[in-house]
């Protein structure tokens, strides 16, 4: 199969695309030898690899083909569950924006307050239920619109979550397990230990290297004009970017969708 798959891909490169000649070709796409020239491994090895007689790849030899054959992400991960059984090893990417039409999902959720955020709990996107009830996001620098930065440096934070404590252990623990997940432990270090040095609090909770997943689960929060709101929260993965998470907070009441639309109103 992997080598049926290998040869599909193959067939179907532009060799022109690559600055190889057109002339004196059989057949369509790039030959064996072309494709393992970009993947910088040997020719007769490459050809095994097709007939089955290869061996099981490498991770570091199955990017290098995923390179040379130009696949997209899914199609990289479809070659190492051929060749591994197993996804890639995911490759965290700094994210600063996202797709117009992921901003509509946002912007269509009126009363629910929702945004995007990375791996590494760096915020890129949100909604005006968001911004309006959470914080303006857009007021901040970029740098700055870090869910946890803001959770344990913003005096604020404690005024909105009346569960604080629960929400910080809670947080930092996810925190933890999806940088490791997403292979962003070096991209947050930095972060890790600022807030270390300047939260007893965050310094205390890393010491305890909990990890739990995030999912779904219930806040009680406060704003200075809305009053108490109950939210139903859930994470979504976003298609393709197993790095960033759509985190949706519902009210979990009539009440409590009333008093955000009220809000959102004035």
């Amino acid at each position: 199969m992997l080598g049926d798959y290998l040869k599909d891909r193959r067939s179907k490169l532009d060799p022109a695309a690559f600055g190889f000649s057109l002339t004196r070709r059989r057949t369509p796409g790039l030959r064996r030898e072309e494709v393992a020239q970009r993947a910088n491994v040997s020719a007769t090895w490459y050809t095994w690899l097709e007939q089955g007689r290869g061996g099981t790849p490498s991770a570091d030899v199955l990017d290098r083909l995923a390179y040379a054959l130009t696949l997209t992400e899914v199609e990289r991960e479809h070659l190492f569950l051929l060749a591994q059984q197993r996804p890639p090893q995911v490759q965290f990417r700094e994210a600063e924006r996202i797709t117009p039409q992921l901003q509509r999902v946002l912007d269509s959720l009126d009363c629910s307050p929702a945004l995007v955020r990375t791996a590494a709990w760096d915020v890129i996107a949100w909604n005006r239920a968001a911004a309006t009830f959470m914080g303006d996001y857009g007021a901040l620098a970029p740098n700055e619109r870090n869910i946890l930065r803001l959770m344990f440096t913003d005096p604020g934070a404690k005024m909105r979550m009346l569960e604080w404590e629960k929400e910080a252990r809670n947080t930092v623990a996810a925190f933890r397990a999806e940088t490791v997940r997403a292979g962003a432990s070096e991209r947050v270090t930095a972060l890790v230990d600022e807030l270390s040095r300047s939260s007893e609090a965050f310094a205390a909770l890393w010491r305890s290297h909990d990890v739990r997943s995030f999912g779904s689960g219930t806040k009680l929060m406060r704003h200075r004009v809305a009053g108490l709101v109950t939210f139903e929260y859930s994470s979504f993965a976003v298609d393709g970017r197993p790095d960033l998470a759509l985190v949706i907070f519902t009210p979990a009441t009539p009440d409590d969708a009333q008093r955000i639309k009220s809000l959102l109103a004035t």
